[in-house]
């Protein structure tokens, strides 16, 4: 797998485009489609990556033979990355992509002088929190944001320290 930073309107369109298809499949059954969508627009467009990447997001392309089978985001936050989004199309999925996509996330953090990473994950989402807690990932408790337009996301804090690996 290869992973390049994203910084063409094209490659932001490319994952604008993933999203949507990642997004439908696996968080319908979870918040539904109408959260779905809302939450596709305002944090998944195109115009809201580019909003992200001049606060100081990178996003990342998870390529494999040269086709876009996933991407992630982080933003370092004082001591710790803040792994905003990592998501692989359905098809690639126990493949191994995800835990090379982490260990770039962790070497990333270590780069940038972090000693965690910090995520959120829906508090619905078993398989993801199955995930996480298998890398290694903690549960430091639960935090509920309201994003607008009468939705909340209900997510629990999952912490790593970097030095464990």
């Amino acid at each position: 797998m290869i992973i390049n930073i994203a910084k063409s309107i094209k490659e932001i369109q490319e994952i604008e485009k993933l999203g949507k298809e990642i997004w439908t499949e696996h968080y319908t059954p979870i918040i539904g489609i109408d959260q779905v969508n809302y939450m596709l627009d305002k944090f998944q467009s195109a115009r809201a990556i580019g909003e992200q990447i001049n606060e100081g997001y990178e996003y990342y392309q998870l390529l494999n033979e040269s086709k876009l089978i996933g991407y992630l985001a982080i933003q370092k936050r004082e001591e710790a990355l803040f792994l905003s989004k990592i998501y692989i199309h359905k098809s690639q999925r126990g493949k191994g992509f995800g835990k090379e996509a982490m260990e770039f996330v962790f070497n990333r953090a270590r780069d940038l002088n972090c000693e965690l990473v910090r995520l959120t994950v829906n508090k619905y989402n078993a398989n993801s929190i199955k995930t996480y807690e298998k890398i290694g990932f903690e549960n430091v408790g639960p935090a509920v944001f309201d994003i607008g337009n009468g939705y909340i996301m209900d997510d629990f804090i999952f912490e790593f320290y970097v030095s464990k690996r």
